[in-house]
């Protein structure tokens, strides 16, 4: 179980958003319809995240191999991108949130990776919430490219070396991940910063998911309890007396 400590600290949670396309399918919606259904959960969540303990948060918007999608589902997510970019930023900054983008930005559509650090430049000084969006994301390509840089130096530390996995200093690892729509595997989702975090599957499919479900997941991880590798610590009154073995 979490400590009074470790429930006073902002968390650090990551969200697989799966289910967008499935559950537009069931309503005989287009899969465009259910991602923009998609975003409007992204706005109820990064409402929700701060009131319920959470410093950063992490959302899987599109990996590396999403790319291998239909071209014209691909082309609907990089414009509900652009139009996020664009739409919510100054609703970040009223809000106290600072927005990054992770992964690749070289082969996004023209004019994205440009709307990208304008946003992040105009939400630098957000202190409620930090939202990472990953795009064009992948764990084992962050991993790869932080060893090839580690390679050409002497000596490195846990530390250093997970600032070149995340590209940012004292990034806390993540404490607790989501996924969405029953699916239960990692898709190369946060495999350096979550090495020790715990995991939450759950049937809702994303467009459904809101503040309740959120609550829920948190209350699950604060019911768990974490040992980092270690051995629970044993009470004295727990320890065997030798009259008694």
């Amino acid at each position: 179980m979490q400590s009074d400590a470790s429930r006073d600290e902002k968390l650090h949670v990551g969200i697989i958003m799966d289910g967008n396309g499935r559950w537009a399918t069931r309503r005989g919606l287009s899969r465009v319809r259910g991602h923009e259904a998609g975003v409007e959960t992204i706005r109820r969540i990064v409402e929700a995240a701060p009131k319920q303990g959470i410093g950063t948060l992490t959302l899987y918007a599109f990996s590396t191999d999403n790319w291998r999608r239909p071209k014209a589902e691909v082309a609907a997510l990089m414009t509900l991108l652009r139009f996020y970019l664009a739409g919510e930023v100054q609703s970040l900054v009223r809000n106290g949130v600072r927005l990054t983008v992770i992964g690749r930005r070289d082969r996004l559509p023209e004019g994205i990776a440009g709307a990208i650090t304008r946003a992040e430049e105009a939400t630098a000084d957000g202190t409620t919430l930090h939202l990472r969006i990953a795009v064009d994301y992948s764990a084992r390509d962050a991993i790869l490219n932080a060893a090839a840089k580690a390679a050409a130096l002497t000596s490195i530390t846990r530390e250093a070396f997970s600032q070149l996995v995340t590209g940012e200093a004292g990034l806390r690892d993540v404490d607790l991940i989501i996924r969405t729509s029953g699916e239960k595997r990692l898709s190369d989702f946060l495999l350096w910063e979550g090495a020790y975090a715990e995991l939450h599957f759950t049937e809702r499919m994303w467009p459904e998911f809101d503040a309740g479900d959120l609550a829920v997941a948190l209350a699950s991880f604060h019911g768990r309890e974490r040992r980092f590798g270690g051995l629970q610590a044993i009470m004295p009154e727990e320890v065997p007396s030798l009259s008694r073995v």
